[in-house]
């Protein structure tokens, strides 16, 4: 510890208050009354290493006005209920590595700086419902062994829950993030629903081991995410890396104005990805997907070397770019490409792609015409 701490005994960390020698909780009556006192709205408010019971906890803040300043709480132990509606901190609040016991509800409260609960530990429930922060919070290692409730919360600065763990739900619907959110490396034990959110959102490396429902507005990444359960992510005007992303239950992914990368993905589970307004998806490189449908998608851009199951993939009203030297195939690959002058839907191609993933050579030919007298770019082209 940096701080002197409380001589009641060796085991007590708290920082001693003087003139006395001893931490807040082992004040008599009086010493408590009179160090009370001391304390004002926007002061440092220093109780490190001590342990607060819900009483003392509600007269501290009493004494501050419920405008506390500068907070120091690193390894403060809560052994009562935290509740905390209504107060404003009006400087940067530190909470590393606390302990909270039971309920610890931050609804309404308002914090002016910034927020760090690193490596805290929740044993019962956590709500930062409605918070409104300036600065950036971090909950980086940190453990919530119950619900986390961060829906509605606005965070001025960003979010950060690197190897967090929430064993509870958890949700955060309706989130502002802010300058973004990262949980890479976090772990959610159940489901997390993170729907309707503005901002970025990375969870590059997290587990989900239940289903996760996902959204983001920006840019999202996944990269090298797992998922126990359902994965549901839609997304508006964001480039979206899924790279490596392994998924044992149903994928889900909605494209708005977006562009989705999914090189290496595993989605052992059906499949679907559907694009609204200008979206694309730019490699399907690697993909490992026994039932792939990919619907009202841009793939001009889009790889497809070594497609694991290219008969598993279905397209309905995709659009890529065209050449003027009429269909490719690609002997090599057995996912066949259509090509023209002009951009065109691929709603009748499910049956060609079957068959060239079958070893055809040939497309088979268009139905009441001869595809290569009327195709609009020309003769046929093979490669």
């Amino acid at each position: 510890m940096d701080w002197v701490t409380c001589a009641h005994s060796a085991a007590c960390t708290g920082i001693a208050r003087q003139p006395y020698g001893l931490c807040l909780s082992h004040l008599s009556h009086d010493e408590l009354t009179a160090s009370l006192a001391k304390l004002s709205p926007g002061r440092l408010l220093d109780l490190r290493g001590t342990a607060l019971s819900g009483d003392l906890l509600a007269r501290v803040i009493e004494a501050t006005g419920g405008r506390p300043g500068r907070t120091r709480l690193e390894h403060a132990r809560f052994t009562g209920e935290v509740r905390l509606a209504g107060v404003t901190f009006a400087g940067d609040v530190s909470l590393d590595e606390a302990r909270f016991d039971r309920l610890a509800s931050f609804f309404g409260a308002r914090f002016e700086g910034n927020v760090s609960l690193a490596g805290a530990r929740f044993a019962r429930e956590l709500s930062f419902h409605g918070v409104r922060t300036r600065g950036h919070v971090s909950l980086d290692r940190a453990i919530m062994s119950r619900d986390a409730l961060f829906s509605q919360a606005a965070f001025g600065h960003g979010l950060s829950c690197e190897r967090a763990r929430f064993d509870g739900y958890a949700t955060f619907d309706g989130a502002g993030l802010g300058h973004g959110a990262s949980f890479r490396g976090a772990r959610f034990g159940r489901t997390v629903s993170f729907r309707k959110v503005s901002g970025s959102a990375g969870f590059d490396a997290a587990h989900f081991a239940a289903d996760a429902y996902l959204s983001a507005t920006g840019r999202f990444s996944a990269a090298r995410a797992r998922a126990d359960g359902v994965l549901d992510l839609a997304v508006a005007g964001c480039g979206v890396n899924l790279r490596r992303v392994e998924v044992a239950g149903t994928t889900t992914l909605r494209l708005t104005d977006s562009r989705a990368d999914l090189e290496g993905a595993v989605l052992r589970g059906p499949a679907t990805v559907t694009g609204r307004g200008d979206s694309a998806v730019i490699s399907l490189r690697q993909v490992d997907a026994a039932s792939l449908a990919l619907y009202g998608l841009d793939l001009s851009a889009c790889g497809f070397a070594e497609l694991a199951h290219p008969a598993g993939v279905r397209l309905k009203d995709c659009h890529y770019t065209l050449t003027p030297q009429g269909v490719r195939v690609n002997m090599r690959w057995p996912l066949l490409r259509w090509f023209s002058r002009r951009g065109a839907p691929m709603d009748d191609q499910e049956a060609a792609i079957a068959a060239i993933a079958a070893g055809a050579s040939q497309p088979p030919p268009a139905t009441g015409r001869d595809s290569r007298r009327d195709s609009p770019a020309g003769p046929v082209t093979r490669r």
